[in-house]
């Protein structure tokens, strides 16, 4: 129980992504630095930096401060962390549908789905842990982006869809000391 009284989440467990000062003329819309308990570290952001108005295809990464929700590991992969979230393991079926005008958007789904989705089980690693985002989740509407989670980066940390990507050993930390409830705080 914290001493103060104050609701919310703790300071030391909201993650903060900025954009990375460059001075290549802006060149690099998404590149990032993450700041969480007490340490910096570069990550990937949306390819085409953040917006203030998200929509779904834009490429860009919502501004705004969001709770984690919860998330997914790949158990086959042995890459169960230790975590205060509720996590699930990803199975052959599981996907995330994409498409605005589908019942399900911005909702998990079970494979095969008629509609666009995102696999969750992917071959390329970046979901083998992954954070759902309260990003257009419990207030849905239509077109204002789907599947914005935190995941594992590519190498060399290119652009996402949308997405925060962070190295592995990042991630592994921020999920040892999250919560559900836990924020991030985009732009």
């Amino acid at each position: 129980m914290a001493l103060t009284g104050r609701k919310g989440p703790r300071r030391d467990d909201v993650v903060r992504v900025q954009r990375r000062p460059v001075g290549n003329g802006g060149k690099c819309r998404w590149m990032g630095i993450i700041t969480f308990a007490g340490r910096q570290w570069f990550c990937a952001i949306g390819k085409n930096g953040f917006s203030a108005r998200k929509r779904e295809g834009d490429g860009c990464t919502p501004i705004g401060r969001y709770p984690f929700l919860f998330g997914y590991f790949r158990a086959d992969r042995g890459s169960r962390v230790p975590s205060r979230m509720m996590m699930k393991a990803i199975e052959a079926d599981d996907g995330w549908c994409d498409a605005p005008g589908d019942p399900n958007y911005n909702r998990p789904v079970e494979l095969p789905y008629t509609v666009s989705h995102e696999l969750m089980m992917r071959d390329d690693g970046l979901y083998d842990q992954v954070l759902v985002l309260d990003q257009n989740f419990s207030a849905r509407m239509r077109g204002r982006g789907s599947a914005i989670f935190f995941h594992r980066a590519k190498t060399g940390f290119p652009g996402t869809l949308g997405c925060v990507a962070v190295a592995e050993p990042v991630m592994r930390l921020v999920l040892q000391r999250i919560r559900r409830g836990s924020e991030i705080e985009l732009g």
